[in-house]
């Protein structure tokens, strides 16, 4: 081998090694300081509990605020789109005079990546009339799509419809 080749060998492996380096630190630089993690499916699967304890508090407001301020909801039990928080905080005043109490039958969580998932299944709801006290068992296919804002997990999307069997 003469001088030149090993020269150019040289420089060849150095600069290799150059564009390897660069490569590991740009990765390590978009993949920020802590690489976020993927949330369990029983994290997510407990958002619903949540949603259902503040259902009993009987306060429209809160219900609301665990809607993202752009969601949408399609309710259970009206015909009308929901699509901002007044909307929302309408429909729930008017849903939670019939104290509804919540209950997941089946359920299927995907966990799509660290800032959002996907709840989805069957669950039912006991509600209660107002005047008469009488209590009647609503069956229902719910979705709930969540992503995590600001550090929150908050509802973009959630869709619920009375079993069509039932």
């Amino acid at each position: 081998m003469t001088r030149r080749s090993i020269t150019k060998r040289a420089a060849l492996v150095t600069a290799t090694a150059l564009v390897a380096v660069g490569t590991v630190g740009t990765v390590a630089a978009t993949a920020g300081p802590e690489h976020a993690k993927k949330p369990s499916k029983k994290q997510i699967a407990h958002l619903f509990d949540t949603w259902n304890a503040t259902l009993q508090t009987g306060d429209a407001d809160k219900v609301a605020d665990l809607y993202a301020k752009d969601a949408v909801l399609l309710p259970t039990v009206s015909n009308k789109v929901r699509t901002n928080h007044a909307e929302i905080v309408d429909y729930f005043e008017h849903f939670l005079q019939n104290k509804p109490v919540g209950k997941k039958v089946w359920t299927i969580v995907n966990v799509l990546d660290a800032d959002s998932a996907i709840d989805t299944g069957v669950y039912e709801f006991t509600l209660t009339d107002p005047k008469s006290g009488a209590q009647r068992v609503v069956e229902a296919r719910y979705t709930y799509e969540y992503e995590k804002r600001n550090g929150t997990w908050k509802i973009v999307n959630h869709h619920s419809s009375a079993m069509p069997e039932g």
